[in-house]
């Protein structure tokens, strides 16, 4: 009888082809009926790849409460699913770089306002501000909403920027 090593999805290496799908071994548990389907431990459902894809979309409201969160929370979900799932990878992906992006110009353009308001201009950018500010979780909120019913959403220069990389 030849020995073999159990992977549990620990180590992220792909089980070896041939263990796990002539039967069921009580000492795996549910999963040999997993990879007697033909999947494994790196095999995502596409349940599972909506669930994460619109997590990763819906982590920009993290920035309400954090400020910065919402871009790192997409790119771990990103490290953590980018072997498993090019879908997922490349939906947490574009939300982290339209979150990092947004973030970015609303720093600039909040730091201006304030700068400017010492001259008196800015009271007339605090309005603009304020909805620019609400822009980016709209958007967001609506990608989370595509992706949950139809499986796919691509931010307008986001996506062609990650593809093109």
């Amino acid at each position: 009888m030849e020995s073999r090593e159990q992977n549990y999805g620990i180590t992220g290496e792909a089980p070896q082809a041939g263990h796990g799908t002539s039967g069921h071994d009580p000492a795996e548990g549910n999963r040999g009926d997993h990879d007697a389907l033909g999947g494994g431990a790196t095999v995502m459902g596409t349940r599972e790849e909506r669930t994460w894809s619109v997590l990763s979309h819906l982590s920009g409201f993290l920035n309400i409460f954090t400020l910065f969160l919402g871009p790192v929370a997409a790119l771990v979900v990103w490290l953590v699913y980018r072997d498993r799932s090019p879908k997922v990878a490349f939906n947490a992906l574009q939300s982290a770089a339209y979150q990092g992006a947004w973030l970015a110009v609303l720093g600039i353009g909040w730091s201006l306002t304030i700068l400017l308001t010492f001259v008196l201009v800015g009271f007339l950018l605090i309005p603009a501000m304020l909805i620019l500010t609400v822009v980016p979780f709209a958007h967001m909120g609506y990608a989370a909403y595509k992706v949950s019913k139809d499986g796919e959403y691509r931010y307008p220069i986001v996506a062609d920027l990650i593809e093109n990389r």
